[in-house]
Parts: structure tokens; C-alpha cells; sequence
């Protein structure tokens, strides 16, 4: 219930302090909750969680939300967690954010991935490197690339 009144004031220093709660099921929640409340302003915070939790279901939760920030900011963490995440699950979802975000900044890191040991990961990059494909062909980003970028 507290959490649910913290939210509806967009109580950002609230949830910011729960990432580091000992419980992997808040520490999902507040990541969620910070990057809708905070937007671009939580991109470090949920960085940090993607980059330092312990948790491989928060770790993808924070690429989640990175990606649907859409915000290049957010992409030399998930660039990191790309090539560096030891749960195929985060590399994955890392690779399918940076398809999201749409950014050729990606590309480089996208190509390093089609050699991941992972076949998730792997047909993830192919997914992201084909957004990124299209949006230089039409030049342009928008809600369809987005919804169609991994």
C-alpha cells in the first residue's frame, strides 16, 4: 500500500532507495517504477541495477526499462551488459534494449553479440542490427521502430 501512494505522488527519492532494498522482488518493482515516474532521470540509477544487482531477474528488468526509455544515455550500460553479463537472460534482454533504443552507437556491440554462446542472445542482436537497419534505410526513429526493435 505504501508504495502504491509513494507512486502516485511520483515519490522518486522513494523508489530510488528501494533498488537497494534486500528484496529481489522490490528491487524489480522500484526499478520499474522509477524509470516510469523519473524518465530519463532514473537512466543512472537503473544503470547501477543493471550493471551491480545480484539478482539476474532484476538485472533484466533494469535492461527492460532502459530500453523502454528510449534514451541513448542508456546505452553504454546495456552495451556493457551485452558483452559482459554472466546470465545469458540480462545479455539478451541488453541486446534486445539497444534494438529498442535504435541508436547506431549500438552496432558495434550488436555485431560483438552474433558470436555470444547463447542462441537467445545471438537471435536477439540479429533482431536489434535489423532495426537498426531499417531505421537507416527509412531514416528515421519513431514508435514502430521502437515496438519493433527487439
Amino acid at each position: 500500500m505504501e508504495m502504491e501512494q509513494r507512486f502516485d505522488n511520483k515519490d522518486e527519492t522513494y523508489f530510488k532507495n528501494l533498488v537497494d532494498h534486500k528484496d529481489y522482488v522490490i528491487r524489480t518493482r522500484a526499478v520499474c517504477i522509477l524509470a516510469d515516474i523519473s524518465g530519463e532521470k532514473a537512466i543512472e540509477s537503473i544503470g547501477r541495477v543493471l550493471l551491480n544487482d545480484s539478482d539476474q531477474l532484476v538485472r533484466h528488468e533494469a535492461a527492460f526499462s532502459l530500453g523502454q526509455l528510449g534514451h541513448t544515455r542508456g546505452i553504454d550500460v546495456l552495451s556493457k551488459a551485452v558483452l559482459e553479463d554472466p546470465s545469458f537472460f540480462v545479455r539478451h534482454e541488453a541486446a534486445v534494449a539497444l534494438g529498442v533504443i535504435g541508436s547506431e552507437q549500438s552496432r558495434k556491440t550488436l555485431e560483438q553479440a552474433l558470436n555470444d554462446e547463447s542462441e537467445e542472445v545471438r537471435e536477439s542482436a540479429m533482431i536489434a542490427l535489423a532495426n537498426l537497419d531499417y531505421i537507416a534505410h527509412v531514416q528515421r526513429t519513431n514508435k514502430f521502430t521502437s515496438l519493433t526493435g527487439g
